[in-house]
């Protein structure tokens, strides 16, 4: 049963691809009969529309209208854990440069970790904290959110936040969006994350101990 259900999701996945496929050479005629008839502004809005319709269908769930987080986790604790994120914050590097938590997988040197300001570097990177949430309302009545800072040279800093269904509650009004600071992504949802190297002293904590929700796209 089980082989014939892996069959039946490979070949609804082809029908899919194909019926997308039909479906963007349709579009395409109909932007280029657009631009004939000399509305090429219109066609080129149209296209653009398209292609990104088109780059989001392989995504997580609402991946290019929301923030990775609300996939990952829901809109209540997405919520949540933007506003328990901890503030940039500097710390002397090897070099006696002032380094703010970065994005791993574009800087890994403390050049481009250096602080210029509360939520950019002086190469003009942003802050980032990756996320690993546990949710034990049902058992233990809290969830308890980690957030792992990385710092070129120093390596990872865990900071972990925890909060009950009121607090949760109370953080339904915060916003979640893209350009807040310091970004955040998901470690759940993170693809490789358990396969990406360091060196010894800044190998990750959290590898091979956070459990992906998207089986077979964040593994």
């Amino acid at each position: 049963m089980l082989i014939r259900a892996k069959e039946e999701t490979g070949s609804a996945s082809v029908e899919q691809a194909g019926l997308a496929a039909l479906v963007a050479l349709l579009l395409i005629a109909a932007i280029a009969a657009v631009a004939a008839d000399g509305e090429i502004e219109a066609g080129r809005g149209l296209a653009g529309t398209i292609s990104r319709r088109i780059a989001c269908a392989p995504r997580l769930p609402d991946a290019c209208h929301h923030h990775p987080l609300v996939p990952a986790y829901g809109w209540p604790l997405a919520r949540l854990a933007r506003a328990l994120a901890p503030a940039p914050v500097a710390r002397l590097g090897p070099g006696g440069l002032p380094l703010v938590p970065v994005d791993f997988r574009r800087c890994r040197r403390e050049s481009c970790a250096v602080a210029a300001g509360s939520h950019l570097t002086a190469s003009g990177r942003r802050t980032t904290a990756f996320v690993a949430l546990r949710d034990r309302r049902r058992t233990l009545g809290w969830v308890e959110i980690a957030y792992w800072l990385y710092r070129p040279g120093l390596g990872w800093e865990r900071v972990v936040r925890r909060a009950n269904q009121i607090q949760v509650e109370a953080a339904s009004g915060t916003r979640v969006l893209l350009r807040d600071d310091p970004n955040l992504v998901p470690l759940e949802t993170l693809p490789g994350r358990d396969h990406y190297e360091f060196p010894p002293a800044e190998r990750p904590p959290w590898q091979w101990h956070v459990h992906g929700l998207y089986p077979g796209w964040s593994s």
